[in-house]
């Protein structure tokens, strides 16, 4: 059994799959290890620790991908320099286990069932207690939610906490944050430690009590549907539910230092949640900051990887923030990873087993064809739009 690490080649990723203790731990396992040359270097692992770890460097990029039984990457293949897609390099048979954004860019799941690949893809890891430990999702989310205080904090003109000083008593600083998933819930906490005073809202009544127990106050508005997936994700609503929900939060918005908007829909464009009448009620010098900026946004007047100025408030969008923490997103991932792996080989070989539920949904194409029911459909709408 040879697992591989793929060295990412989009431009703005710096994360790796999996770190050198990873590697030594799955060494001792029996499993071939090899890593790309330069897969960690911007994440700050060096070959050295990964030879050091009991891997072999590969400096041939094709090699390494054609001669992997399993093939571990962070983003989705990429188109290479050469014109090839990274797809084209893997084996027949071979296991890719990434990122894949097969809801939003479902034509992948063909090109993967072309070459007969096994995809894993991390975004389907179902949201369950026995699969918490390979839910990369959440992982990462974590820290996009915890950067994103931190780039607001920095872009704010104001303090943070409430401070008494000589020269008088300076207000902390409101901070709203629209949607209480993990990386709401981390913004939440990051921006309570930092001494500001937060509201949250979200389509979901249940999150009402993790809202609370970390200190902000919930924004609660009652809607006549369903708001949540099997999945436990917000779902995408009505027309009517979005209007209601524009209403209630558009004081909250105006009256923030700082907005933090977080709201996503697998392989939708995201919600618009800050209208840009809402930004123009916002004070001169707030600042929002969009999480989904990569699917849409949620702020009518993001551009996604821009900071830009609108009518005196400043509006941030930016692009794959778990990135911009590589050290700890690595490690999480990493963890995420060797986790999944574990269901995956028995007695050092492949067990693709369907009657496992994570398996069962995470894997997306196998022995030629589309595995997951959702992306069949998503690439079926595809196909009819195109």
């Amino acid at each position: 059994m040879r697992i591989a690490v793929a060295k990412e080649i989009e431009v703005c990723e710096r994360r790796v799959a999996l770190i050198p203790d990873t590697v030594a731990r799955l060494v001792k396992q029996g499993v071939e290890m090899w890593v790309e040359t330069g897969a960690g270097e911007r994440a700050f692992f060096s070959d050295a620790a990964y030879e050091a770890a009991g891997a072999k460097v590969i400096t041939d990029t094709a090699t390494l991908w054609g001669e992997a039984d399993i093939l571990l990457k962070v983003s989705p293949p990429q188109e290479r320099e050469d014109g090839r897609s990274e797809v084209d390099l893997l084996k027949e048979g071979a296991v890719l286990i990434s990122f894949l954004n097969p809801l939003g860019n479902p034509s992948i799941a063909r090109r993967l069932v072309e070459r007969k690949v096994t995809a894993i893809s991390m975004e389907m890891i179902p949201r369950t207690t026995r699969a918490q430990s390979m839910d990369a999702l959440s992982s990462q989310a974590s820290i996009a939610g915890y950067k994103a205080v931190l780039i607001g904090a920095a872009a704010l003109p104001k303090y943070f906490p409430m401070l008494t000083t000589a020269a008088g008593t300076i207000a902390p600083a409101k901070v709203f944050i629209m949607g209480a998933g993990v990386a709401g819930l981390q913004a939440i906490a990051t921006a309570r430690r930092l001494g500001a005073i937060v509201e949250a809202f979200d389509i979901r009544p249940a999150v009402k009590e993790e809202v609370q127990s970390l200190g902000a106050k919930f924004v609660e508005v009652k809607l006549e549907e369903e708001t949540t997936t099997a999945g436990g994700y917000a779902k995408e609503i009505s027309e009517v539910s979005k209007q209601r929900t524009q209403e209630v939060v558009t004081e909250h918005v105006k009256n923030a230092d700082v907005v933090i908007t977080t709201a996503q829909v697998p392989g939708k464009k995201a919600p618009l949640l800050v209208t840009q009448e809402m930004v123009a009620q916002m004070k001169p010098g707030s600042v929002v900051v969009d999480l989904a900026a990569e699917q849409g946004g949620n702020c009518a007047c993001t551009d996604p990887g821009k900071d830009i100025v609108w009518n005196g408030v400043t509006i941030i969008g930016p692009i794959n923030l778990p990135s911009s923490m590589p050290v700890h997103a690595s490690q999480l991932y990493s963890k995420n990873l060797s986790s999944l792996m574990q269901l995956l080989i028995k007695d050092n070989a492949l067990n693709v087993n369907f009657a496992d539920d994570i398996i069962d949904a995470a894997c997306i194409t196998h022995a030629g064809e589309i595995h997951n029911q959702r992306v069949r459909e998503a690439l079926q709408a595809f196909t009819t739009v195109s």
